[in-house]
C-alpha cells in the first residue's frame, strides 16, 4: 500500500514537471511565431520601399540615378536577408510548436496514468475496508 502511495506521489510531481515543461515550450513557441511575425512585416516593408524607389523616376544626372540605383540595390538585398531570416524563423517557429504538442502529449499521459493510479489507490481502499468488517448472521441471509 505504501508502494503504490509513493507511486502516486510520484506520478503527482512528474506531472508537475511535465506542466511546468508544457508551459516553457508555450512560452517558447509564443516568442518564436511573435519573431516570425516581426520579420515577416520588416521583410515586406523593406520589399515595398525597394520597389518604390526602383519605381521612381527623375533623376537627370547619371550620378543620381547610380546612387538612387546602389540604394534600391542595397534595399533589395536587406529584403531578400530578411526574408531568409523569416523563413528560418518560421521553420524555428514550427519547431516549437512540434515541442509544444508533444510536451501536451507527455504531460497528458502522465496525467491518465497519475488518474488511473488514484482510482486504483482509492478501489484498493474500500476494499480493505469492506473486508474488514465482521460477517455478522449466518450464510443463509
Amino acid at each position: 500500500m505504501a508502494a503504490d502511495t509513493a507511486r502516486l506521489r510520484r506520478l503527482q510531481r512528474l506531472e508537475k514537471v511535465r506542466a511546468i515543461a508544457r508551459q516553457t515550450a508555450a512560452r517558447e513557441a509564443a516568442e518564436a511565431e511573435g519573431t516570425l511575425a516581426q520579420l515577416t512585416a520588416l521583410a515586406e516593408r523593406t520589399a515595398r520601399m525597394a520597389d518604390a524607389y526602383r519605381a521612381q523616376a527623375g533623376p537627370a544626372l547619371a550620378h543620381d540615378l547610380r546612387q538612387m540605383e546602389s540604394f534600391a540595390s542595397g534595399l533589395r538585398g536587406i529584403s531578400r536577408a530578411t526574408s531568409g531570416d523569416a523563413n528560418r524563423a518560421r521553420s524555428l517557429a514550427d519547431r516549437k510548436q512540434q515541442a509544444l504538442a508533444a510536451a501536451e502529449r507527455a504531460r497528458s499521459a502522465v496525467e491518465d496514468r497519475a488518474g488511473a493510479e488514484a482510482r486504483s489507490l482509492t478501489r484498493q481502499r474500500q476494499q480493505l475496508v469492506l473486508g474488514a468488517r465482521r460477517a455478522v448472521g449466518t450464510g443463509l441471509e
